[in-house]
């Protein structure tokens, strides 16, 4: 059973939304932009307000404040309008995104500053670019004082006026902010976004060298144990997901 998200008293929100079983959901620029385009739409009327935004290959950063609209209601409205867009021009259909979005509460300043610029850093992290200026898909040029698509997308100031009253003296700050070395962990890093039934099988049958999963009921005590605890560690797994693919019990799966 799902756990209910937790609200954040300040109504902002750092969201991850990833394709669905990690595949890609941009392939050119006019995938990048139409994404875009949706967001500026679905945010018309002080929806909501966008602090910050990183879009990767397969999966978007998205710094968001509630304004009228849910953070539920926000993020179900900007998929289901670029997944309708998606499938029509690759000919394709059912599920563009993992159907549960992560998401984290940011509840104070220092935390805000933090989120912005771990989402500016990812492509750095990923190793696309040297610096975040330099990658295109994202908020960063608006905080550093240039232009952004769709114009108006990303609301820098906010976060700015933490820093400084006085515009140029905030982005000169929080240029200087950005290369300071760091340890961020944010969503990514705390909560790992759980991998597909189909991504752990295809682990679990490399681990058991081929055998059937079906025969680790039946297998010797030690050697199951073995291999469950091979199977604990791998990045994105739950107790209840190995269960479930095995057929073993939480308990057994927990004690091994």
């Amino acid at each position: 059973m799902r756990q209910p998200r937790k609200r954040s008293e300040s109504g902002v929100y750092h969201v991850v939304l990833r394709g669905i079983n990690r595949q890609d959901i941009f392939y050119d620029d006019e995938d990048y932009q139409r994404f875009l385009e949706t967001i500026e739409k679905m945010k018309s009327d002080d929806r909501f307000a966008v602090y910050g935004y990183c879009l990767m290959t397969n999966h978007v950063h998205l710094l968001i404040r509630e304004n009228t609209d849910t953070i539920s209601r926000i993020m179900s409205r900007i998929g289901t309008s670029y997944a309708w867009w998606y499938n029509g021009k690759y000919g394709r259909s059912g599920h563009v995104f993992q159907g549960r979005y992560g998401s984290e509460c940011v509840e104070n300043d220092d935390y805000l500053l933090t989120v912005i610029r771990y989402i500016h850093n990812n492509p750095v992290k990923a190793g696309i670019v040297q610096e975040p200026k330099e990658y295109r898909w994202s908020s960063i040029h608006a905080y550093y004082g240039a232009r952004e698509y769709p114009q108006g997308l990303s609301e820098p100031a906010f976060a700015l006026s933490i820093i400084n009253q006085d515009r140029k003296r905030a982005i000169e700050a929080f240029r200087e902010y950005m290369k300071r070395e760091n340890q961020d962990k944010c969503l990514e890093d705390k909560i790992k976004l759980r991998k597909t039934d189909n991504e752990i099988k295809t682990e679990i049958e490399k681990l058991m060298n081929g055998e059937l999963i079906g025969r680790l009921q039946g297998m010797e005590k030690a050697k199951r144990n073995d291999i469950l605890r091979k199977i604990k560690a791998i990045e994105g797994v739950s107790l209840r997901q190995i269960s479930r693919i095995t057929g073993l019990s939480v308990d057994i799966v927990f004690n091994s």
